[in-house]
């Protein structure tokens, strides 16, 4: 009889913190920079006129809770 052992032949990669956190800063800023126009594009603190933006989250905004109307 054999006796199978599990050697496996890749090992796995430490990634320094150094190349992570720039990609990790960048898409925590996107993440944000979408919560503003999901759920607080409108009104007084409105960047852009008119309601094109609200048109274009309005059902993701009540899909994440945020109400509008």
């Amino acid at each position: 009889m054999n006796d199978a052992v599990f050697d496996p032949a890749v090992q796995p990669v430490a990634l320094p913190l150094r190349e992570i956190l720039p990609w990790a800063a960048f898409a925590g800023l996107l993440l944000l920079l979408a919560l503003y126009f999901v759920g607080a594009e409108q009104g007084a603190t409105s960047l852009i006129q008119g309601m094109a933006v609200h048109e274009f989250v309005h059902d993701g905004r009540h899909l994440l809770g945020f109400p509008c109307h």
